[in-house]
């Protein structure tokens, strides 16, 4: 089952716009699809969000 942005909420709170919840979703879902494994896709988004907010912080 594809992750959703519900999801990106649940799982980071560095996710704190709507723009970085979608990339969360997009990166998820990309992981998922390629390696099977929802910790990794998990952690590989997580990863991915927070070095957007560390380049970019409100």
């Amino acid at each position: 089952m594809p992750w959703t942005v519900e999801d990106a909420e649940r799982h980071t709170h560095k996710a704190i716009t709507p723009a970085l919840r979608e990339l969360w979703v997009k990166v998820a879902n990309e992981c998922l699809e390629r390696t099977g494994d929802e910790a990794r896709a998990i952690r590989e988004a997580n990863a991915v969000v927070a070095r957007q907010v560390s380049r970019h912080p409100c």
